[in-house]
């Protein structure tokens, strides 16, 4: 993916507008959905805005740009703050993922209206938007996946998935690290978002 904007710097400032806004719109969700839930951590930590100022992490934005998934500045919650801390908490968590879709689809509805160059524009922040929904969903932890799996079990197993919590970064390093030049994570997503891409655009 570098090679591609070192060769078209008009898709590297697409892509760095998509990745921009497919990651605040994330975020904010998160936070917004915090924040209607009744916890005011977010809203505190000025996590309830669009800025990308807010929201960008920087090994999070780097993943995306080489690799073309990735994530932002995780939103902090208080689950004691919650009504019903692990069902609120898996709503919190798969408001970012839903927020990505959502964007893909009123975007996608649009670019079938929008003449090139315009579409040049809006096509690579459709797919950041899918990348990063579908990536998220992964149910490792810290991403969103996991909290949504630990909302659904009865309180037996969600205590036990929980342990699993810790050994999350080794399990994501071990699907992002390229075996025989392509990661697991890419060799099971991108299957995927072409087909939910090609869904959007039909």
């Amino acid at each position: 993916m570098l090679l591609q904007y070192l060769d078209n710097p008009l898709l590297l400032f697409a892509s760095v507008v998509a990745l921009a806004l497919a990651i605040s719109v994330h975020e904010f969700a998160h936070a917004l959905a915090a924040d209607k839930l009744g916890d005011l951590t977010p809203r505190y930590q000025g996590r309830l805005t669009l800025s990308p100022l807010a929201h960008l992490d920087l090994v999070g934005t780097l993943m995306i740009l080489l690799a073309g998934f990735g994530w932002g500045k995780p939103v902090q919650f208080n689950p004691w703050g919650l009504k019903n801390p692990r069902r609120d908490s898996a709503l919190i968590s798969i408001a970012g993922p839903v927020s990505n879709f959502a964007t893909a689809l009123l975007l996608a509805i649009a670019y079938k209206f929008v003449p090139s160059p315009g579409n040049l524009f809006l096509l690579p922040i459709i797919i950041l938007n899918i990348n990063l929904g579908l990536f998220n969903l992964i149910p490792i932890a810290p991403l969103d996946g996991f909290k949504v799996i630990e909302g659904l079990l009865p309180k037996a197993l969600a205590l036990q998935w929980r342990g699993l919590e810790r050994y999350g970064f080794l399990f994501l390093i071990f699907l992002i690290f390229p075996i025989f030049g392509a990661s697991l994570i890419g060799s099971v997503l991108l299957p995927v978002q072409r087909s939910v891409l090609e869904l959007l655009l039909r």
